[in-house]
Parts: C-alpha cells; sequence; structure tokens
C-alpha cells in the first residue's frame, strides 16, 4: 500500500475556508521573490526521488522556521516553473532539537493507472497529527524564476518555531541535468547532477535563493538500483535498504550550495579526509593525478586561514556536460572530468575549489552584486596556497596568465562597461550569473592584493583573513564588513587614512569601472614569462624567416602549460596574421601542439580557424569530433561562425549533436542560427574539408538550427575559471 503523507487532509478539512494568499512583501535581494527578511530559517529536510527515466526527481520538503514578527500573513519563496507544487502544509514544531526526520517511500504499484508516488514523511511514533493544508498560489517573477506565495495561520507568534511541508515534482529544471547513459564516459547508466550557482536550486527545492539565508540541511534520497548518490554534506553510514541514502550538513550553508549527484560513480582514497570519486573508467586517472597532493592544499591552507572546517574534502568528477569547471559544493567539490588532461589547470581549479571552503563557503558573500568577495579573495587565497607549495615562479605564471585574459575581455566590453564594477547593479529580472566575468575574479584579487601591500608583509595580512574567518563564519557579509575589519585590524593603517589614497580609494576600488587601479609585481615570474614574451615577438616582430630559424631552437615541449596557453593566447590577440606566418607557425608546431592537452589545443584551432587555415582544418574537426565539453566546443563554434567556415561548423555539428547535452545542443544551434547568412565576406573555394559541407547551408540545415538557449560568449568560457 502506498504510504501517506502526514500532512494529508483530515475529513471535513477540504471544505475549511482558506485565505487567499497576500502579496509578498518587497525583497531586499533583487534576484529572489522570498520575504527571507521576515523569518529565520533554522534547518531544511529534503526528502528526494530520483526517476530518471521520466527525468523527473519528487520531492518532500521541511522547512524549520520561525517568525521574526508576530502574524506573519505569508511566506513567500523562489520557486521555478519546472516545480510542480502538489500540496503544502503547517505543523507546529518544537523548540527543541533540529533532527532530520525520517522518510518514507512508496513502492510503485502494478498498472500504469496512479502516478508515481511522491516521498512522503511518516508521523513519528505515538504522534498526535498536527498537520494543516495551506493555501498557495504560484506567480511569475523573471525568466529565470517564480515566486510561491503559501499562507500562514494567522496566530503564528514571533519567533514561534514551525513547519512548513512542501510535496513537489520537478521536471526539466535548470538545476537538474539529466545525462543518459551515452553521454557518460562508461555508457553503463544514466546520470544526473545539480548546478545550484547562481540562482538556479530554486528548481531544485523551492527556498529562500538568496546567499544572505544560511541553514543546515538533512535529506534522504532514493535513486534506482545500483546508482550511487552523494551530496554536498556527509552521507550516513546508516543504511535503510538498498538504493536509499542518508545524508546532513551540520553547518549552515546558503540554498546555491546544495548539491547532488548520482551515476556510476566509485571512490579511492587519496588521503586521510579526502577521496575521489569517478566512473570506474576514470578512477585510475583521477588517482594518480590527486594522490597525496590535496592533503598538501589543505594542509597549506590551514597554515595560512585555520582549520578546515567541513569535516571531509571529497572531489566528484562529472561528465563533459558539466556546464562549468568546477563548483565548490561543501564536502564534495565538483569538477570536469574534461580538465583531468590538464594537469596545470587541475591543479589550480582544485587549488581555487580548496580556497573556496574558507572563502565563499564559510564567509559568502551576502548579495551576488558583491561576488568578488568570494571569488576574488578565493583567487587571493588560492595563489597564496599555490606559493607555499609550488613557488612564487609558478604563481606568478599563471597570474600572468589570467591578467592577460581580464585585459583581453575588457578590450572586448569596454573599459566603462558597468559590469567591470566591483559591485555592479544588478538591475531587476536580470539573471546573476551574467555578472560571473573575469573583473569578478582578477579584479577583484588585484584589490585584495593591495590590501596586503598596504600592510607590508603578507603573513601579517594572511593572519587578518584567518581572523577575519573566524569573525564570519557560517555568515554572509557585505564589502563594508571587510574593509572595516581590515582597518579594524590594522589600526595604524586607519589613522593613516589609507582608505582615501587619491586615485586607490577603497570605494573607487569597489565603484569605478575599466581596469584594476592596481596590479600585482610579477617580477618573481619572469623566468617563466621572458620565454614567452621572446618568442611571441621573435614571431610578430622578426623577418620571418628569421623567426622560424630562432623559433626552432626553442623547445616549447618543455615548457609549463601556461606559458603555452600565454604564448598561444597572444597569437590569438594578434589573428587574423598573414597567411605565411600562420603556415610557419603551422610547420613549427602543429603536429606538437596536437599531441598536447585540450586547453592547448584549442588555443592552437582558434588561430587555425580565426585564420582560415584549411590545411589544418582537419584537426579542427577531429577535436570536435571528441569533445562533449561546453568550454571545448563553444568557443571553436563561435569562432567558425565569424568567418567563412559557418558551413563547415554545420556540417561538422550535425554528425556530432547526437553526442551533446541537449542544453550544449541548444546553444551550439543559437550560434549557427545566428551565423548562417550573415557573412559579407565571399565563400572560399571549396577545400577537402569544406566541399562536402556546401550543400548542406539549405533550409533543411535552417531547420536544423532552431534553439532558445544564448550561448555564453568564447572568452567567458575560456579565459574565465568558472568556479562560482
Amino acid at each position: 500500500m502506498a504510504a501517506q503523507c502526514c500532512c494529508r487532509q483530515a475529513p471535513g478539512a477540504e471544505t475549511a475556508p482558506v485565505r487567499p494568499p497576500p502579496e509578498p512583501p518587497p525583497a531586499l535581494d533583487v534576484a529572489s521573490a522570498s520575504s527571507a527578511q521576515l523569518f529565520r530559517l533554522r534547518h531544511l529536510q529534503l526528502g528526494l526521488e530520483l526517476r530518471p527515466e521520466a527525468r523527473e526527481l519528487a520531492g518532500c520538503l521541511v522547512l524549520e522556521l520561525c517568525a521574526l514578527r508576530p502574524a506573519p500573513r505569508a511566506l513567500v519563496l523562489d520557486a521555478h516553473p519546472a516545480l510542480r507544487l502538489h500540496s503544502a502544509a503547517f505543523r507546529r514544531a518544537p523548540a527543541a532539537a533540529e533532527t532530520p526526520c525520517a522518510f518514507a517511500f512508496s513502492a510503485p504499484g502494478p498498472g500504469p493507472a496512479p502516478p508515481p508516488p511522491l516521498p512522503a514523511f511518516p508521523e513519528a511514533p505515538g504522534a498526535e497529527p498536527a498537520c494543516c493544508p495551506l493555501a498557495f498560489r504560484v506567480d511569475p517573477f523573471t525568466d529565470y524564476g517564480s515566486s510561491l506565495t503559501v499562507t500562514l495561520p494567522p496566530e503564528l507568534q514571533a519567533h514561534q518555531p514551525f513547519q512548513v511541508i512542501l510535496r513537489y515534482t520537478s521536471t526539466d529544471a535548470p538545476a537538474i541535468w539529466w545525462l543518459d547513459p551515452e553521454l557518460t564516459y562508461g555508457c553503463a547508466k544514466p546520470f544526473v547532477f545539480t548546478q545550484g550557482h547562481s540562482v538556479c536550486n530554486r528548481s531544485f527545492f523551492p527556498c529562500f535563493d538568496t546567499p544572505a539565508v544560511k541553514c543546515t540541511y538533512s535529506a534522504v534520497v532514493k535513486a534506482p538500483s545500483g546508482v550511487q548518490v552523494l551530496m554536498s554534506a556527509t552521507r550516513s553510514a546508516y543504511v535503510e535498504e538498498e538504493g536509499v541514502f542518508h545524508f546532513h550538513m551540520e553547518h549552515p550553508v546558503p540554498a546555491y550550495l546544495v548539491a547532488l549527484v548520482a551515476g556510476d560513480l566509485k571512490p579511492a582514497d587519496i588521503g586521510p579526509r579526502s577521496r575521489v570519486w569517478a566512473e570506474p573508467c576514470l578512477l585510475p586517472t583521477a588517482t594518480s593525478k590527486l594522490s597525496g597532493a590535496v592533503e598538501q592544499w589543505l594542509s597549506a591552507a590551514e597554515r595560512l586561514y585555520g582549520p578546515y572546517m567541513w569535516g571531509r574534502y571529497d572531489i566528484v568528477f562529472l561528465p563533459p556536460s558539466f556546464p562549468i569547471v568546477a563548483m565548490e559544493n561543501p564536502c564534495l567539490t565538483f569538477i570536469i572530468s574534461s580538465i583531468l588532461e590538464s594537469d596545470e589547470f587541475l591543479v589550480i581549479d582544485v587549488i581555487h575549489e580548496v580556497a573556496h571552503s574558507w572563502f565563499g563557503n564559510a564567509v559568502t558573500n551576502a548579495t551576488w552584486e558583491e561576488m568578488w568577495l568570494s571569488e576574488g579573495l578565493a583567487t587571493y587565497a588560492q595563489r597564496r596556497i599555490t606559493t607555499e607549495t609550488y613557488g612564487a615562479a609558478f604563481t606568478c605564471l599563471e597570474t600572468a596568465f589570467r591578467l592577460d585574459a581580464l585585459h583581453r575581455q575588457m578590450k572586448l566590453l569596454g573599459e566603462d562597461s558597468p559590469v567591470s564594477k566591483l559591485q555592479v547593479k544588478l538591475e531587476p529580472g536580470v539573471n546573476p550569473s551574467h555578472l560571473m566575468n573575469l573583473f569578478t575574479y582578477e579584479k577583484g584579487y588585484c584589490f585584495v592584493y593591495y590590501l596586503s601591500q598596504l600592510c607590508g608583509d603578507p603573513q601579517r595580512f594572511d593572519d587578518f583573513l584567518r581572523a577575519y574567518v573566524e569573525k564570519y563564519k557560517f555568515t554572509s557579509v557585505v564589502a563594508q564588513d571587510l574593509l572595516d575589519s581590515f582597518l579594524s585590524f590594522f589600526p595604524e593603517l586607519k589613522e593613516q587614512s589609507v582608505d582615501c589614497r587619491a586615485g586607490l580609494e577603497f570605494e573607487r576600488w569597489l565603484n569605478a569601472t575599466g581596469p584594476p587601479l592596481a596590479e600585482p609585481d610579477l617580477s618573481q615570474g619572469s623566468s617563466l614569462t621572458r620565454p614567452v614574451e621572446a618568442l611571441f615577438q621573435l614571431w610578430t616582430a622578426e623577418p620571418l624567416d628569421q623567426a622560424a630559424a630562432s623559433a626552432s631552437a626553442i623547445d616549447i615541449s618543455k615548457w609549463r602549460t601556461f606559458q603555452t596557453a600565454l604564448f598561444l593566447d597572444r597569437l590569438l590577440d594578434g589573428s587574423p596574421l598573414p597567411q605565411e606566418v600562420v603556415m610557419s607557425l603551422s610547420k613549427c608546431y602543429s603536429s606538437l601542439l596536437d599531441s598536447m592537452n585540450a586547453e592547448i589545443r584549442i588555443r592552437w584551432l582558434q588561430i587555425v580557424v580565426r585564420n582560415d587555415y584549411y590545411p589544418d582544418l582537419h584537426r579542427v574537426r577531429r577535436f570536435l569530433e571528441s569533445q562533449m565539453s561546453r568550454m571545448y566546443t563553444i568557443p571553436l563554434y563561435e569562432d567558425l561562425c565569424t568567418g567563412a567556415l559557418k558551413s563547415f561548423a554545420l556540417e561538422v555539428f550535425y554528425q556530432t549533436q547526437g553526442r551533446l547535452h541537449p542544453n550544449l545542443r541548444r546553444a551550439i544551434q543559437q550560434i549557427l542560427s545566428q551565423g548562417l547568412g550573415s557573412s559579407t565576406e565571399p565563400a572560399p573555394e571549396p577545400s577537402t574539408e569544406l566541399g562536402r559541407a556546401e550543400a548542406d547551408t539549405d533550409s533543411d540545415a535552417q531547420a536544423l538550427l532552431l534553439g532558445d538557449e544564448t550561448p555564453s560568449s568564447a572568452i567567458s568560457l575560456r579565459d574565465v575559471n568558472v568556479s562560482a
């Protein structure tokens, strides 16, 4: 018999009058429709059932709350059109423990008549039923979410604990990525993961979807047999039955850091408090690359910023469909498997996520308008960790590489772009994810670095950041909290009015558009950056025959990945290059670069495409045929569609689209549909690679390109370490 929810209506309750939901109060966070300012969220409990065949998640959510003033008329939560709410109920809660409830899952009955049952909370043994139904309504809010208004009982007192229980299903949710087996490496089992940053988790479960609100959470998840489930929380060793997993997060986190992944995943320990999870075919590679290293990075971070607070630091490698590089979910970093072949990028990306354990997860920006408080501080901490473990030269090289990318992005956006501010004004209706750019990371880093230089000693600044974390851990802050703490920690700097120095005022750092007001001294990396600059000058300043002869004496196969990437980025900046230069570059480097990692190969192939160098187009084709990730496909398709190679791009896409996630497929379709017919350049003479594609740009091709997702820019994908 199907289990019933404890909050089912009592006999006669369906005829009881209920007040219509009132209008919601004004929101403090323009990206949130919620009434979070009127309540304290003490804990949330999730009961989830994964239904991969239907691409559906069924949920029962219990919010443990107390009102901050008497008789609030309604609770307003962030939701999404992908969420279908089935019921809402109220239950008084004891003021004591916030313990996770048990969940009961219903067994599907025979026959197709009833829909699959939802997860349900059972009554506690001996308890009197105490639920009453609540009226609710869902209203439009923005194109990335809805508002859910739930009427509350009129007699509710301030600070009186209560629970709101919501039963729902979620289908086609932006936060929930369902993958068929063929989109995984092993092609054995379906796979699902969630990605909440910035405002996607409102489609995962109704919530206060704002970084200003944090709470603890617990969850019970039921999955198909043989599927491993992980969450950004501690997993209980208790096993109720096969396929049912229990989790608990003991520290308060914002909604966007609640994350789930399920699939054919196997673990391997890589340190005393770390393990990697990956598909079986990837596990040996992931283990060999990270064994022992993560503990080294954690220990370095602890020496700098204090104890690691989250218990375990595990890493799960996700299929190429993962839409960003990495995500700092507490206890369980999500990272794209594609990065495994690029060792130095893997090191930097994981260390960046380690740094988020202190800056972003423990201390969080209270609004999306100040994301630099997480990303700028995490980038600074990341570079302090790499300096401690790999030396200043490597850190300066990586910093030079990223600052180069920052200036490249600035040329595209313009120095007066409002998104180049550290305190960006988020207009109502604008998705906060659009504010993720290199200014958030690198301009934020430069400001934090400037603060470190003011105190004259990196170690003293480390001490300050350690005290800052201790003071604000598990809370959300604004920029003024950081700056006031800085001046209080260094009273001598406050006396000198360093916050008001002409041209370097703190307010100017926060609100001026354009480049950083000051950049770090990177001279300690000159042993690694000088050869890059010299080789670039050879190819752009010397006579071509002399450049080729001189370049042949420089063995870039012995360079670090960041050196080669920096060199290729400089060539990309100078493209289009004279054809004879591209021909000589190809003769010198093409075969060598083709044997290197994907971060190197994509940069060389972008040079090929931007310079219409047809002899190497077969390498572009082979690369796109082997790649399923957004970061290694979108930049090439965007470059292909800005010149005379649109038909080639269409042909490759037609042959590979079946291996792409639907979201990525729609993004590429949008690029191709915008590009077709827009070129004013004459078509080139057909080559081996182009000839097969020319006949395809007809009405059938136009019908193929029906997409509704606006793609991100190539530079944001190639140059931003989008770790959120």
